[in-house]
């Protein structure tokens, strides 16, 4: 088989939402596929801080970040594009206005609003994406008090409120140069959750950078994912995987479905993509 370059988002994909560590057949997998020619990168929401752990650990050829803000290579940064600061503090003013639950991350760090662990705990179920930011904020994985937040350039603000209305000061002042990107759901008692990201990137943007410098073709690229923010890589890619346990909007535009992360969805989904024996 030709080479393939392969897109793997993390939480509610490689691993369980807000979890570091893969599902042994999924790293068994991503080594199969390495040691056959192809070449795989993750394609997360994440920041720098929260990829190291398994760039630093799997040795991945690289990652999209920040939902496309920053892209590494073999341990080069190739784009990185925060917020503009004058919109990062406009959209943080309104949505605290508005009661709005939120967390800043960078590539040094992230930050959240106090209370926004209590928020989620009184929450029931949820996308990957509210599982993940639970899990991460139960265990502590360095998220720090909004307070103690330094000044440094922003990826994306992560949002968390009752209701859509509570967003949309922020939406209107930041106009069409942001993207407001709302996570789905299937229960209709779950808080709304999503993250404004730049107009300038996405995941989409990302896998393509990656294609270009590794001198890939798009159409032998594979991207999988679960999750609202996965759509844009969605559409990008040749071939698109949606994670059983994903999204129903990703799952209707996704080429294949394979078995969700718990059920060694990774494993499978290489397998039958002829990626590995």
């Amino acid at each position: 088989m030709k080479s393939k370059l392969i897109f793997l988002d993390i939480d509610g994909t490689l691993t369980p939402p807000g979890s570091n560590t893969p599902p042994a057949s999924a790293i068994d997998a991503v080594n199969k596929a390495r040691a056959n020619g192809h070449k795989v990168l993750l394609c997360s929401g994440r920041n720098l801080p929260l990829l190291n752990p398994l760039l630093d650990k799997y040795q991945f050829e690289g990652a999209v970040g920040g939902t496309g803000a920053i892209v590494l290579i073999h341990g080069k940064i190739i784009y990185d594009c925060p917020m503009e600061q004058a919109d990062f503090l406009t959209a943080m003013k309104l949505l605290g206005e508005n009661h709005v639950f939120r967390s800043v991350e960078s590539k040094y760090g992230s930050w959240c609003d106090e209370g926004m662990g209590e928020f989620l705990a009184g929450q029931s179920g949820g996308n990957s994406e509210l599982l993940r930011w639970r899990k991460a904020l139960e265990d502590e994985l360095g998220f720090r008090p909004m307070e103690e937040y330094p000044g440094c350039p922003v990826y994306k603000i992560v949002f968390m409120c009752e209701k859509e209305a509570q967003i949309v000061p922020a939406r209107q002042a930041l106009g069409t140069k942001y993207n407001f990107l709302l996570q789905d759901t299937k229960e209709s008692s779950v808080c709304l959750n999503g993250e404004i990201i730049s107009c300038k990137y996405n995941k989409g943007t990302g896998v393509r950078l990656a294609a270009q410098v590794l001198e890939y073709d798009l159409a032998d690229t594979i991207g999988f994912g679960d999750s609202m923010n996965d759509m844009d890589m969605i559409k990008t890619v040749g071939f698109s995987v949606c994670m059983e346990n994903g999204s129903p909007s990703l799952k209707s535009v996704s080429n294949y479905i394979c078995p969700s992360v718990h059920n060694d969805g990774i494993y499978h989904a290489f397998k039958a993509l002829g990626l590995i024996d």
